[in-house]
């Protein structure tokens, strides 16, 4: 199993992950986060960790960590002298008004399972550390094995912060078929999953929820905008990679730990320069182009396997059969197009080596006549962050 599965199994269950070929071609991909070339990278690298599930006698899964594994990891960072900073310290330091170490990391906990509270809590508390529990809202006070009110009141009192995981905590597929139905209906979906859940947990239990992480790690450009307009102020992802101040707030990279597979860990606390071309260069890639494209111009993207896509629904008078695409590397490519959707997109098949990678993207009208303007485009990889094994 790659670890991308694995890393989306962590966060709904059992149920594997949707491959490329199966997600909806009006469903593409949101963008890959953007370096902010107006905010000077102040060189603090934050590793933001995320667990979900603790047991002491049930076996490993990719969601769940033995609890000695994890009191082991937290003396790790204690030893590796990485201080672990709390949720308002890092929300200060991405807002510019507060200064942190300049290595650091940040725990959260997803999901809200009671072995937060038997398992993973007392361990925190030895350490002093603090930690953000993101809970959705049907799974509060839900019996067996979630979390209560006490307990998370409990905790809060100790160190800990909350933030929102969504109300029914939707699996990616739920999400791509409420976005399909139109403008609308989507839009109530996220009402229901981004907003009431925000609003139940403050008026549970008190203060402001400023941050969010996304259910399975997806996410889509709607979200981004919805999650600005009902007040989260950062917002989680599922791809790894250390945070940079001059990254966007609405997709912040996190190291998902899985229980059995250790490596993850150590690249999460693996501070290693992880620069890439320079902000001159990242300013000469960054463009404007007559249609959406994906990564794009001039992201720093955190996988060195990336999907790179085309949006060509607004283009007019292409023949798609002449459609051609060049990758720096690779030289053409076997891309596809999707009439539904009119994507032109291919999945890099071997690990990107270089800091830049150059697309360009060719065609001809329906008369024949090639185009004058070539589709070309840059973006980078962050391969300090990316350096995460396929297997």
């Amino acid at each position: 199993m790659k670890l991308s599965e694995m890393v989306l199994i962590s966060f709904f269950g059992l149920l594997p992950a949707l491959s490329a070929q199966e997600e909806p071609k009006d469903s593409p991909p949101a963008a890959q986060p953007l370096i902010n070339l107006d905010i000077p990278d102040d060189g603090v690298r934050v590793s933001v960790l995320g667990y979900h599930d603790f047991s002491s006698s049930e076996r490993e899964t990719a969601m769940r960590i033995k609890t000695d594994k994890f009191r082991q990891q937290m003396q790790a960072l204690h030893d590796l002298d990485i201080p672990v900073i709390s949720m308002a310290d890092f929300i200060g330091w991405k807002n510019g008004g507060k200064t942190i170490p300049q290595k650091c990391a940040v725990i959260t906990i997803d999901d809200g399972w009671k072995s937060v509270y038997t398992d993973a809590y007392p361990i925190l508390k030895e350490f002093g550390y603090p930690f953000t529990v993101y809970l959705y809202k049907n799974y509060v006070d839900g019996g067996g094995k979630a979390l209560t009110t006490a307990m998370i009141t409990e905790m809060m009192q100790n160190g800990a912060n909350i933030g929102s995981h969504s109300t029914t905590h939707p699996l990616p597929q739920q999400v791509k078929t409420a976005r399909v139905g139109g403008e609308e209906k989507y839009g109530k979906f996220l009402d229901v999953e981004m907003a009431e859940s925000k609003k139940f947990l403050e008026g549970k239990f008190g203060g402001k929820v400023l941050t969010y992480a996304y259910p399975g790690g997806y996410f889509t450009e709607e979200m981004l905008r919805k999650g600005e307009e009902v007040g989260y102020k950062h917002m989680f992802t599922v791809q790894p990679g250390k945070v940079k101040i001059n990254m966007p707030n609405g997709n912040l990279p996190r190291y998902v730990i899985l229980g059995n597979y250790d490596r993850i860990f150590e690249f999460a606390t693996s501070f290693r320069d992880s620069s890439v071309a320079g902000a001159g260069s990242a300013a000469g890639l960054q463009k404007e182009l007559p249609f959406p494209v994906e990564p794009l111009p001039g992201a720093i993207i955190n996988t060195r396997l990336p999907e790179i896509s085309v949006d060509l629904s607004s283009a007019e008078n292409i023949d798609p059969a002449t459609l051609k695409m060049h990758v720096a590397g690779f030289g053409e490519v076997p891309a596809n197009y999707a009439s539904e959707g009119k994507l032109f997109t291919w999945r890099v098949n071997r690990r990107l080596r270089q800091a830049v990678c150059k697309v360009k993207v060719t065609w001809s009208d329906t008369g024949g006549n090639p185009t004058k303007s070539p589709l070309e485009w840059g973006f980078q990889i962050d391969r300090g962050a990316a350096y995460l094994p396929d297997q």
